[in-house]
Formats: structure tokens, sequence, C-alpha cells
């Protein structure tokens, strides 16, 4: 199921670039805008977004605007329904860096979950780590008009599981000190820890801005599904072991 997924996300990206994307820079703004999801369509059950030009100092950008926001008028053309970007979304990536990193996440961390719970409730897992992530990403920023896009909301509910179940399995991870680089095997829990630390305190610095930015990344789409995984996993992998045993 992990090979599945990660050719899942594969294609998606493909699919993605095909309309005027780039493989390395990713996806159109419009494709972006039309498939991913926004928050402000989650909390104005109705209303859609679209992408308009705005006059700037340097000419001309490209700005989210949604039905229902002061000074906005018409409708944007034929939209996905807003629950079908909520799956569409965790799917697509941003760019060939975006795709990679997640893809190396789930290949290293999604064996070892799915060999301990079960194809489909490893699937059924990462699906609803990836509606949860959302969810807390869409409670903290309800108007924002910002498409979230990726899976790793998915993939922090499979590194919340894995810290859990492997916590004393030992990582090799690449440290960067300066100019030396160099190897270092690392428990799970103190690196999953330490990123899950990182996520959550990067998501309260942007609450704590006056802009509220965070950089384009949704923190807490991570901090969420993390959270899902470690509240999850142990109910699956016990009613994997009932019915092994008939019970």
């Amino acid at each position: 199921m992990t090979v599945c997924l990660i050719a899942a996300n594969v294609v998606v990206y493909l699919l993605e670039i095909r309309h005027g994307g780039h493989f390395f820079s990713g996806p159109t703004n419009e494709v972006t805008v039309r498939w991913g999801a926004i928050p402000y369509e989650f909390t104005h059950p109705g209303d859609h977004c679209g992408l308009v030009s705005v006059p700037t100092t340097e000419g001309t950008a490209g700005a989210v605007v949604c039905q229902g926001q002061a000074g906005v008028v018409g409708s944007p053309g034929s939209q996905p329904a807003t629950w079908v970007t909520a799956f569409s979304s965790m799917f697509m990536h941003a760019s060939f860096l975006h795709i990679l990193g997640n893809m190396v996440f789930l290949a290293v961390f999604g064996p070892s979950l799915e060999d301990r719970i079960g194809r489909l409730r490893f699937l059924l897992f990462y699906v609803l780590g990836g509606l949860v992530a959302l969810a807390a990403q869409v409670a903290v920023g309800p108007d924002s008009t910002s498409p979230t896009i990726g899976a790793s909301g998915a993939i922090a509910a499979v590194l919340g599981g894995y810290i859990l179940m492997y916590p004393r399995a030992r990582i090799i991870t690449l440290v960067f000190i300066v100019f030396f680089v160099t190897l270092v095997e690392l428990p799970a829990m103190y690196l999953l820890g330490f990123w899950f630390l990182l996520q959550l305190v990067y998501g309260l610095g942007g609450l704590a801005t006056p802009l509220g930015g965070s950089e384009g990344v949704a923190y807490f789409a991570h901090v969420g599904g993390f959270v899902f995984g470690l509240l999850v996993i142990r109910l699956l992998v016990m009613r994997g072991h009932r019915g092994r045993f008939g019970l």
C-alpha cells in the first residue's frame, strides 16, 4: 500500500503539471487554486474562490479572492466540490522538491507501520490522517485563501504512529554542522519528536506575527496529523490483534 500511495502521488503530480506547469517548479497557480483545499471555502459553504490578476507597482500579480469577501462580485468558473478538494489536495504538490521530500519520508516510515497494522488499515489511517491535518489547518486559519496542498499532513500521521510503535528504532540521519556533514544514528523518538516540536514552534510563531504568516508552510496540518497518529495508531493495532485471534 505504501508503494501504491507513492505511485498515486507521483501520477497526480504529473497530471498537475501537464497544463502549463513545470516538472521542477510544479503546477500553475490556476491548477493549485482549483484543486487545492482553501480554508475559506470550508468555513463559508457555497462560496468559492478563484485566481484574479491585481495591479502592483511591478505590473500585475495573481491573487486569490472568494465570494462573500468585501468588494468581490461575480463568481469563479466551474469548480470541483469543496469536499473533493479535501482529498485531491493531499495528493498534490507544489514542486519537485516538495514531492521528493514527502515521498522519501513515506518510503522510510510507511512500510514498517503498514506491516504492523495491515494494508487496508494503513490506507484508512493515511487518508484520515490527511483529513484531520487539513481540519487542523482550517481551524487555525478559517478565513485563509491560501490553497493547502501536499501529502505532509497524512505523512505526519504516519510519523506520529511510527514514533509510538517504534520509539527506539534507530534512523540514519544526515547532519550538517556548518561546513561539516556527517551521518549519525538517532532513535526515532528523538528525531521525530524534535521534528514535531519544530512544527509546533514555527506554527505558533506564525500566529504570533502581525500578519500570521508561516512562509507558505501548513505547520498546523503537520501538528494535527502527528497528534492524530499518536492517538489512533494503538486502536488500529489492538483491533488488528483481536482480528487475528478471533476475539
